[in-house]
């Protein structure tokens, strides 16, 4: 494995051919971003979108997800954030048109198992097409899918390569400002359900206690 700072050589890079590199992952995240796979840089580096160029940190940092921008060796401090990263296909390539459809299928039910254990509130797939083709939904589009997984609500975002040319880096942003302002509307909301179910145990605590002192003593009925 490289050091942070340092460019892997050729033949580092060749080398990660078809390894595969930890997820960052707990359970409970707020978001589980998921890419398509490691690429060359990710394999020899062990860090997921290690490429100068991929606009995955950026993004994160711009759409507030996180304080700063952090460096790719910086990963592990996304589980502070209740961040974390997966990938559909674990093999690491060149491009991503390396991969077959079966990959994509298989690694997309291997995803589903993995959510329903680590059980994020949020699964956010960075790329339409890997979405598409590893969960069979065709017609899908980005943002917010009308299937979740288990209690999970899943989300797609653009794919932050520099290769994407569909969008902008502002592009990227705005829809990774998207899930996480939707995120903490639900953060909101929950913990106002927590709050009300709270107080009407206190009020139900209360009205017994109330109950209690005012039924006469057993002695005084007599």
């Amino acid at each position: 494995m490289t050091s942070p700072f340092r460019r892997p050589t050729a033949e580092e890079l060749a080398a990660a051919h078809d390894t595969t590199i930890p997820d960052v992952a707990a359970p409970g995240l707020r978001v589980l971003f998921c890419g398509i796979n490691p690429g060359l840089w990710s394999g020899a580096t062990g860090r997921h979108f290690a490429r100068p160029g991929n606009r995955f940190w950026p993004a994160l940092h711009r759409s507030g997800f996180t304080p700063r921008q952090l460096r790719p060796d910086e990963q592990d401090e996304l589980l502070g954030y209740g961040l974390g990263i997966t990938n559909v296909v674990a093999r690491t390539t060149a491009r991503a048109d390396e991969l077959t459809a079966d990959e994509y299928r298989a690694g997309g039910a291997a995803l589903v198992d993995r959510v329903e254990r680590l059980r994020p509130r949020v699964l956010a797939v960075l790329g339409i097409g890997a979405y598409r083709t590893a969960f069979g939904r065709p017609k899908a589009r980005v943002g917010r899918q009308p299937e979740g997984i288990g209690a999970t609500a899943v989300w797609v975002l653009p794919n932050p390569s520099g290769l994407n040319a569909h969008y902008t880096p502002d592009g990227i942003a705005t829809e990774f400002r998207r899930l996480r302002e939707a995120v903490e509307a639900s953060e909101a909301e929950e913990a106002a359900e927590v709050g009300k179910a709270v107080e009407a145990d206190g009020a139900d605590d209360a009205g017994e206690a109330l109950a209690a002192e005012e039924t006469p003593d057993a002695r005084d009925e007599r």
